[in-house]
């Protein structure tokens, strides 16, 4: 079962690599995007205010924390119009195994993320950002990004299914902003106002964002922050997967 499973997921993904051929102004906007944003807040926004040492030392890691978070429109797009043109129910009225589309979305989405990254790190070389820790810390903290982006991947599946249409999917995504923003993504928890920066601290974005800036060596990063960055990203996915899944299960075939 867990073989026919996997098999089903794998087709769906080569279903959604073949997309980008034909549709590959998606895929560089989409690598493009977390580029612009790097640069704008690096020279246009960026100030470093509470911040210690290097502001792009403590900038490119919550750049690529930030990405984990933004870009989900792609793949909500996608769902949405598969639900309207009713691929999905076709897709469900065969032999498949339940939640393969779905799999299949995300690990073409996953894919996609990865490369964002590397294109990020030559950005943030370019800048002048140095990873200063191991290779075995810099892999973990890629491993601790994509959890995240994971886990946002399934949050933004299950609110592509409940918007329903390609047209809802920008006033959702706009939800997805304030997140991204209240983190220590770009500026410190110190540098606001004592409640926002509480409510900032508490931000999964936030905890994955400090814990990449330990494990890259940032200069006065703090340390200890690695479980709540493996932890928060667990427990969204516990949350969000399975209602994803019992939401595709019950789409009207």
């Amino acid at each position: 079962m867990t073989t026919y499973a996997l098999s089903d997921s794998w087709t769906m993904t080569r279903r959604e690599l073949a997309h980008w051929a034909r549709q590959p102004a998606q895929v560089l906007v989409g690598l493009v995007f977390p580029v612009m944003l790097l640069l704008m807040f690096s020279y246009l926004i960026g100030g470093g205010r509470g911040v210690d040492g290097d502001y792009v030392d403590f900038l490119v890691p919550g750049m690529f924390a930030l990405t984990m978070a933004f870009g989900l429109e792609g793949t909500m797009l996608a769902v949405t119009q598969d639900l309207n043109k009713g691929v999905i129910d076709r897709f469900r009225s065969m032999p498949m195994a339940d939640g393969a589309v779905l799999v299949g979305r995300s690990a073409a989405d996953m894919l996609q993320s990865a490369l964002g990254l590397v294109v990020l790190i030559g950005v943030g070389y370019a800048l002048g950002w140095r990873v200063h820790g191991g290779f075995g810390a810099f892999m973990g903290a890629m491993g601790l990004l994509l959890l995240l982006r994971f886990a946002m991947l399934w949050i933004g599946i299950l609110l592509a299914m409940v918007a329903g249409k390609p047209e809802m999917v920008q006033a959702v995504q706009i939800l997805v902003w304030p997140v991204g923003f209240l983190s220590n993504a770009i500026a410190t928890p110190e540098s606001m106002p004592d409640w926002l920066g509480t409510v900032v601290e508490w931000n999964p974005l936030s905890q994955t964002a400090t814990a990449v800036r330990d494990l890259f060596g940032v200069a006065g990063a703090e340390t200890g922050h690695i479980w709540a960055a493996v932890a928060w990203p667990l427990a969204l996915l516990a949350v969000f997967f399975p209602l994803a899944v019992r939401r595709f299960r019950r789409l009207s075939v």
